[in-house]
């Protein structure tokens, strides 16, 4: 039985990848600096901000960037241009909670990012089980020890757990440690063949279909190695 069903958060849970190209290059103007371009921003998409922002604007001030951009992160937040959950999404996480499955965020994002997400009166908050971010986990995706502090906290085997992510980052490390992964489509930004298929149970074309593609997991499924 799928007992945890573990959520990432850009481009699964919430569109995100359009808006977030929007407002570094907002940033970027700010500085003084040229924009970068889409095909640049979509190839390291995925990667902590960071750790992509050198190569998506080579000689970036890193201290500067960050200062501008957590306030700007927040006034996207709060005008409603990122991180907006879909009420449809919302009632996939809730069906979920209804058929006694856990739910869990994992992210390569901070926790300055999610923080908001983290709030008593967040749409989240009686959803989700946890949410796993670059301020509580050692080790980013797509290494598989990603999920070690999840797994740790819980008594859930990974053979038992599907994580749902758009990356192929996402399935690398979701089958490196052992749990189902489902690749979801929807922001348009990859397709089937950029994935491994040995770490690809399934794909689905919008988030909702998730619930879906879950129960046919517990149907026809047999545990993954590590399970």
């Amino acid at each position: 039985m799928i007992r945890a069903v573990i959520v990432d958060v850009d481009d699964t849970l919430c569109l995100t990848q359009a808006a977030s190209f929007a407002l570094e290059n907002e940033i970027l103007a700010a500085m003084g600096r040229p924009p970068m371009r889409r095909e640049v921003h979509l190839s390291t998409w995925g990667e902590p901000l960071l750790d992509a922002m050198p190569r998506r604007s080579p000689g970036l001030d890193l201290a500067q960037f960050s200062t501008l951009y957590q306030s700007a992160l927040e006034a996207y937040i709060a005008d409603g241009r990122l991180d907006l959950i879909p009420p449809e999404n919302l009632r996939a996480l809730d069906e979920f909670v209804m058929t006694g499955r856990s739910v869990f965020l994992l992210t390569s994002r901070t926790e300055d990012e999610v923080r908001h997400m983290l709030e008593p009166d967040h749409v989240l908050a009686e959803r989700v089980s946890g949410i796993y971010h670059a301020g509580n986990t050692r080790f980013r995706k797509p290494d598989p020890r990603a999920f070690d502090e999840l797994l740790a906290a819980t008594d859930i085997p990974p053979g038992q757990c599907v994580y749902v992510g758009d990356s192929p980052g996402d399935a690398l490390a979701a089958g490196g440690a052992g749990m189902h992964f489902v690749g979801c489509l929807q922001s348009g930004v990859r397709k089937p063949t950029d994935f491994d298929p040995r770490y690809v149970d399934a794909f689905i074309d919008a988030f909702p279909d998730i619930v879906d593609a879950v129960e046919h997991l517990d149907q026809h499924s047999l545990p993954t190695s590590a399970g």
